[in-house]
C-alpha cells in the first residue's frame, strides 16, 4: 500500500499515513484516526490536504553508486530530490 503526506493547515502538522490510492483523506480526524494517533486539541473536522511529494520519493543518496549530478546521474531533471 503507497504512502502519503497529509498537511493540516490548522496545526501545521504533516502526517504519513498508508492507504489505498482510490482512498483519500479530508479531515483532521479521518487522518488521525489512518494514523492512529491522538487528535490533541485541533479539532477533528479541521480539513487536511494530501501533498504532492508523498512518503515515495527517493534520494540519489540512496541509490548506491549512482553519479552526481554533475556526473550525468541526473536523468530526467531530478536534481532538485538530491
Amino acid at each position: 500500500m503507497p504512502t502519503y503526506d497529509y498537511l493540516c493547515e490548522s496545526n501545521g502538522r504533516v502526517v504519513e499515513v498508508r492507504h489505498r490510492m482510490s482512498e483519500s483523506l479530508s479531515t483532521w480526524g479521518e487522518l488521525c484516526a489512518q494514523a492512529g494517533i491522538d487528535a490533541g486539541d485541533t479539532p477533528a473536522d479541521s480539513p487536511v490536504q494530501r501533498l504532492a511529494t508523498g512518503g515515495q520519493v527517493v534520494k540519489s543518496s540512496s541509490l548506491g553508486e549512482t553519479p552526481p549530478c554533475g556526473a550525468g546521474g541526473c536523468g530526467g531533471g531530478m536534481c532538485g530530490l538530491n
